[in-house]
């Protein structure tokens, strides 16, 4: 996979009401990651989220995955119009007991760490519907997929974005029509408020507004690797016509 560089430091983000869920308004690398219909975890989400596949720990859970799979931010300032201005933190999501909110990472698309996470836990949750309800006929990647698309499709039909948070608990909560998954009694439900998305971030965390060293070193060797390649097909380009590598 070619190397695509990013300069996502900061988002900021407005509530939807009526959806209940945090939505990218703009962003420093809109190339990579389009605002347009971007969702984001909350600090409310993220946690619960992490809860939900620790069943799926026992069938290999990978926390490599897990943690490519989502850019992490904590909260800098409330603007006048509510909307939320993010910084990007070099924390791990698995780790930090700080309040985080996580992007899905999908900078490469349909190539990239999000998109794979994703795969990676429907695959999971096969496992453990197969592994726990006996079914005529085993359960497959593809049967989940389908069922799942079908809600997307619907979703693109009313003129709705799909919601990380509603699209990684609808894999995670998954059942085949007419079964039920044993859950333990003492499960949370889905997080819900009690006050305003304003309110529950109003106590503003010491962020600094530039990334840390490490983070700032790995975007600079990204755009050197970059460079080189695009070095590389110019001169390819010189000696001849070359089919596009583009994928969409």
């Amino acid at each position: 996979m070619s190397v695509t560089t990013s300069r996502l430091l900061w988002c900021t983000i407005r509530f939807k009401e009526k959806a209940g869920n945090w939505w990218v308004k703009d962003n420093s690398d809109p190339k990579h990651y389009d605002p347009d219909g971007l969702g984001i975890l909350d600090p409310f989400q993220l946690p619960w989220v992490l809860d939900m596949m620790d069943p799926l720990r026992e069938y290999g859970l990978s926390n490599e995955i897990l943690e490519a799979a989502f850019v992490p931010f904590q909260a800098q300032e409330i603007e006048k119009d509510q909307t939320v201005r993010l910084v990007r933190v070099a924390e791990h999501i698995l780790d930090s007991e700080e309040q985080l909110f996580a992007l899905p990472n999908i900078k490469d698309g349909d190539k990239g760490a999000y998109a794979d996470f994703l795969e990676h836990v429907m695959r999971l949750r096969v496992k453990l519907i197969n592994d726990t309800i006996k079914l005529e006929q085993k359960l497959t990647v593809e049967d989940v997929d389908e069922q799942l698309s079908e809600l997307r499709n619907q979703a693109m039909i009313e003129g709705r974005d799909i919601h990380p948070f509603e699209e990684i608990t609808d894999i995670l909560e998954f059942v085949p029509p007419g079964h039920e998954v044993p859950v333990d009694e003492d499960d949370d439900d889905k997080p819900s408020r009690t006050q305003s998305a304003a309110e529950e971030i109003a106590d503003l965390p010491d962020v600094e507004t530039e990334v840390d060293k490490d983070m700032e070193k790995n975007l600079r060797w990204d755009d050197e690797e970059e460079g080189a390649e695009e070095g590389e097909k110019d001169g390819e380009a010189g000696k001849g016509p070359r089919k596009s590598g583009r994928r969409r």
